[in-house]
């Protein structure tokens, strides 16, 4: 065949990519709006399910070791649910007897309290009376000056008055408006008893949801892996890995944190408030510490209201003695217990304890710090080395500094 016959064929382009269609767009709108709609439905589940990974990831690393001995998962995940149901019995009982003798002493000591707090609120308003009938007859005496007439007349009036005045409604007192708000609190408990139920329900199926996650993870991740393009699950697996190795360790160090603050309360309570009231607030400060930054201001509520009770200088020493613990944690336990790696910027963490309370409610606290550390990986394996992969974290701050007109010899 002549090679000047040959037509140029032109050369396979391969599958065309055809433009999305208009309906593509409109139905994934329709998705999101739909899931926005439904997201206070649904706010209750996504919590679950991220409680049962971000729990399930860091207690797989003791079940990795025992099932090595055992040769499978479900003893272990069966012999540390046991351990954990009979370590919280235990603990409740051991508790039961100092939390009763507790809120007895302190609803004791709120009538006192009360008492006190209400002598001042009344000498308050008495002096606010006598400022009162002092200005009125300064005013009376300004207006004699400027015009007797005035004056006169209002001292004698001419005509009597056929309607009796309405007497003057008194002005809410500092008392009434208190006693207002204890009954406004008070009036909510239908709100709090529903939110209760919710977390405990919450509580309930993220406790059963990890044993079943520990007894067979991989169909779990497996699903997660299948939604994900082929191409992708070389990324998806490095962030992966890197998420399984921070989670144990930030739970780890918020364990250690949790019992050392709880040990310190303990013992700068105990000489104070005896070991039954000091046991009380030293759980007490140990759970709070799960919510970041701001759970050991809240712990010292309680230790507060029992310092009120006993008077004098205790609520003092009390709130110097918290403090301390407070100074003592983020100037040497935290950076002692956290790696430089896991260190989260406080402001990162107060937004995103905001953003996961509006999303999921009381119980969202709990899951902001990992979610930041999350999203942090996240935007290094996809954004970063995609967008900037020959930017350093040296970079990024030379850039902050000059923004902040910062010298770049000065320290951090």
């Amino acid at each position: 065949m002549n090679n000047n016959d040959q037509t140029d064929i032109p050369a396979n382009p391969g599958p065309e990519k055809t433009p999305r269609s208009i309906a593509f767009h409109v139905i994934l709108g329709a998705a999101l709006l739909a899931f926005i709609q439904t997201f206070s439905l649904l706010s209750p589940i996504l919590l679950s399910f991220l409680l049962v990974l971000l729990i399930s990831l860091a207690v797989n690393p003791v079940i990795s070791r025992m099932r090595a001995l055992t040769g499978g998962r479900k003893l272990p995940t069966g012999l540390m649910t046991a351990g954990l149901i009979t370590g919280i019995a235990l603990m409740g009982w051991a508790l039961f007897g100092p939390m009763k003798a507790s809120i007895i002493s302190i609803s004791d000591a709120v009538p006192d309290y009360w008492e006190r707090l209400q002598k001042p609120l009344i000498k308050m308003e008495q002096q606010a009376v006598l400022f009162e009938k002092k200005l009125q007859a300064e005013v009376r005496t300004e207006i004699a000056l400027d015009d007797p007439a005035a004056a006169k007349l209002e001292a004698h009036p001419r005509l009597p008055q056929t309607v009796p005045a309405k007497p003057a409604e008194a002005s809410p007192s500092l008392r009434s408006g208190l006693m207002d708000m204890l009954k406004g609190a008070l009036g909510s408990f239908t709100a709090v008893a529903f939110n209760g139920a919710q977390i405990l329900v919450v509580l309930v199926t993220v406790f059963f949801g990890v044993v079943f996650m520990l007894m067979n993870p991989r169909p779990v991740f497996g699903m997660m892996f299948a939604m994900l393009p082929e191409r992708h699950h070389g990324r998806g697996l490095i962030i992966m890995q890197r998420i399984g190795k921070f989670v144990p360790a930030w739970a780890g160090a918020t364990v250690m944190g949790m019992v050392t603050i709880g040990l310190l309360v303990f013992l700068l309570m105990w000489p104070i408030f005896g070991i039954m009231d000091a046991l009380v607030l030293g759980m007490t400060a140990a759970m709070l510490e799960v919510i970041p930054f701001l759970g050991p201001i809240f712990s010292t509520v309680p230790a507060i209201l029992l310092a009120l009770g006993k008077g004098g200088m205790t609520p003092l020493w009390v709130l110097i003695a918290y403090i301390a613990v407070q100074a003592l944690e983020n100037n040497v336990i935290v950076p002692f217990l956290m790696a430089r790696g896991m260190k989260l910027h406080p402001l990162a963490v107060i937004f995103s304890m905001l953003l996961c309370v509006a999303a999921f409610g009381v119980l969202g606290v709990l899951v902001a710090a990992p979610l930041v550390a999350i999203v942090s990986i996240v935007h290094k394996e996809l954004y970063r080395k995609h967008v900037l992969p020959t930017v350093t974290d040296a970079d990024l701050d030379r850039l902050a500094r000059i923004a902040l007109h910062e010298k770049l010899s000065d320290e951090k």
